[in-house]
């Protein structure tokens, strides 16, 4: 059951996915509605769409996006990639053979009712990425670490005792359900932050001191990715070095993946709106602009850009035991400790 035709001309984003569900892609693509949200009088589907191989035992990657309604830049970055998988299976033969041994989930818009009112926040008023049942270890920023005060203001984590929001609960639970068994799985969440640079962050969001379990997968990642891709600028580090906060999604189900004992490294895209910003100051008259690049070119040329980003990811999954097991790992550990934690 999806929402009434008026609606969905307010969404494109979501009149995009499902447009790309009535293709003829069936023999690829499955599809799982995660649950309905409603708004007003509309019913909006939460998907979950997946390519590859479904054994438990197989690597996987999952691309999320539309977590802050806002930031629909990250949604329309991952329904792109996933266009451009299932344009390439018609006719690539390697990316066919890669998915006999790796799993592809894209979860492209997991706060359909925030995106479709412009605000961060879901319909009852609560930051999903502040909704986990987990606190910060050190004291926060205000309001932006998480509060309970009032869902009037942004960055609210909802009352306390309260079970999970809708959105928050069902991603959760497919990670857990669908992710976590994998003996290696990796997340990529697309959002726009702040900034010039863009930025990979990963947990912990609950303490500047603590380092998470697999530190040394998480920097062997990255200088994996530098040195196959030495011109990107991306910017990895603790989420923790920017800002601390509650109920963190990631730091909820990373400790909940290190009960299974297999390998899961959650990492957040946090794309740098400030270039467009820069380049287009009048944006700012609307709020979108804070989060999205507003200029068709400029639109498109960050629709491209991530590219890259995923595609390595992708491959890094499918390979993860060519490079997880390296000897030089735990060298590299006292590495990561100096550059993100001296």
């Amino acid at each position: 059951m999806h929402g009434k035709s008026i609606l969905k001309r307010q969404l494109p984003e979501l009149q995009q996915i499902e447009a790309i569900l009535q293709q003829d892609n069936q023999r690829h693509l499955r599809t799982k509605v995660l649950c309905h949200v409603s708004y007003e009088e509309d019913i909006l589907p939460i998907y979950a769409l997946t390519l590859g191989n479904s054994a438990r035992d197989i690597p996987c990657i999952t691309y999320v996006a539309g977590i802050h309604g806002l930031e629909r830049i990250g949604t329309q970055v991952v329904i792109a990639f996933l266009e451009g998988l299932l344009e390439r299976l018609k006719w690539d033969r390697v990316l066919a053979e890669i998915l006999l041994r790796v799993r592809i989930n894209i979860l492209p818009l997991v706060n359909p009712v925030g995106m479709l009112n412009e605000t961060r926040a879901n319909g009852l008023g609560v930051d999903l990425m502040r909704n986990a049942p987990v606190d910060s270890h050190e004291k926060t920023i205000w309001l932006a670490g998480g509060h309970r005060i009032s869902s009037r203001l942004p960055w609210y984590r909802g009352k306390v005792g309260e079970p999970m929001q809708p959105e928050a609960k069902v991603l959760c639970d497919f990670i857990t359900h669908e992710v976590l068994p994998a003996p290696f799985s990796l997340v990529l969440d697309c959002h726009s932050g702040f900034g010039f640079r863009n930025q990979i962050w990963f947990p912990y969001a609950r303490s500047r001191l603590e380092p998470i379990e697999h530190l040394k997968e998480v920097y062997y990642l990255r200088k994996l990715f530098q040195q196959t891709y030495p011109h990107q600028d991306y910017l990895f580090e603790p989420q923790s070095q920017h800002y601390l906060t509650h109920g963190d999604l990631w730091d909820f189900l990373y400790a909940r993946s290190l009960e299974s004992g297999n390998v899961f490294l959650p990492l957040t895209l946090e794309m740098g709106s400030w270039r467009w910003i820069r380049k287009n100051p009048l944006q700012l008259r609307q709020l979108l602009g804070l989060y999205h690049p507003i200029k068709p070119h400029r639109l498109n040329r960050v629709l491209r850009s991530h590219l890259i980003l995923m595609e390595f990811l992708l491959h890094a999954t499918l390979s993860y035991e060519n490079w997880l097991g390296q000897n030089e790992m735990q060298a590299l550990e006292q590495q990561a400790l100096t550059l993100w934690y001296s």
